[in-house]
């Protein structure tokens, strides 16, 4: 496209577009109609400038001017409670139920690296010297050793909100940084496995693996599925760089990007309640049966909300992104 007789051709609809927005007097009905479709012209100009000849200084006025326009013709929009009914009941779930391709993969591969790592581990007394001297071990391992007593070490609720806020921004990083291939996604994942194998196997070769369980599956369950959808999404959102699929790869990246930076919201929503559970449930005087209990029923609620409130939004139509309306206009790009 010659961009300079793109614009010879649009320059005057523009600044008409210009001279309506500035206007101080009502519209008249004439006038808004023409608003209404200057506007739509801008937009689509402004997509074709950004998808086959972008130049930082005309696609910057376009933009200020199609965001004028778009002001004025739809008018400031506050967030309201059916925003906030709408996140929680379709688009949050939508989201995790269209990244499940990704995160349960993820969560099974997961699980069966920290269950090598916790074997290897623990059948191999040199790799346990390695981690620590024997003595330390044996004060993390021992009855009402460190492993035992870091879940009542603080008071509840402070530590609650220290484990959501540590499991929060884990989460985030994995959704956030998913976006370089991600490949730091992998290494947060590893990480995590890591901690779980090691005190996996630390406590098995103790012979207190059923302690350990106790200890972790109460609050785990729902803490490590919140993580592996991040992980997932992330690594969804690092395919979507490679591989944007039949849209440019602008627009698949602005669709998932928003879609992945609401589902972190969602997921903070979800380890708060993780959390609650570490630092009230875990460490409280119930039955082990009963601890874990309560944590398989916070994991059946999750995957129950999400694939049946999420999997009827996601069949309806909804990606988790924003609503059409909030949109920026785009055109279509040729296969």
């Amino acid at each position: 496209m010659d961009l300079d007789v793109f614009v010879s051709a649009h320059r005057a609809e523009w600044d008409r577009l210009d001279a309506l927005l500035r206007r101080r007097r009502r519209l008249t009905g004439a006038e808004t109609d023409e608003l209404v479709t200057l506007y739509q012209r801008t937009a689509t100009h402004l997509s074709l400038i950004q998808s086959t000849a972008p130049d930082p200084h005309l696609t910057g006025r376009l933009t200020q001017l199609v965001a004028r326009a778009r002001s004025a013709v739809v008018g400031s929009r506050r967030a309201s409670w059916h925003d906030v009914t709408r996140f929680l009941t379709e688009s949050f779930p939508a989201a995790v139920y269209r990244s499940r391709h990704w995160w349960v993969p993820t969560a099974l591969l997961s699980t069966v690296v920290a269950a090598l790592l916790g074997w290897w581990i623990g059948t191999h007394p040199e790799v346990q010297a390695s981690i620590a001297a024997p003595e330390e071990l044996r004060e993390l391992t021992r009855p009402g050793g460190q492993y035992e007593t870091y879940y009542s070490s603080h008071p509840a609720a402070s530590f609650a909100a220290q484990v959501w806020t540590n499991n929060a921004q884990a989460a985030a990083m994995c959704l956030v940084l998913g976006v370089f291939l991600g490949l730091p996604v992998l290494w947060i994942l590893f990480q995590n496995m890591l901690n779980l194998g090691v005190g996996a196997g630390l406590m098995s070769s103790a012979g207190r693996l059923d302690t350990f369980l106790g200890l972790v599956l109460p609050h785990g369950l729902l803490e490590l599925t919140a993580v592996f959808v991040a992980a997932g999404t992330g690594l969804r959102l690092g395919w979507t760089v490679i591989d944007p699929g039949p849209r440019s790869r602008r627009t698949a990246l602005a669709e998932e990007g928003r879609a992945t930076i609401a589902m972190a919201i969602g997921l903070a929503l979800v380890l708060f309640v993780s959390g609650a559970i570490e630092g009230f449930v875990t460490p409280s005087g119930l039955p082990t049966w009963a601890r874990i209990t309560i944590g398989v029923a916070a994991e059946l609620a999750f995957l129950s909300y999400v694939y049946v409130l999420g999997g009827r939004a996601a069949r309806a139509g909804d990606t988790g992104d924003v609503e059409a309306t909030e949109r920026s206009a785009t055109v279509p790009t040729a296969a």
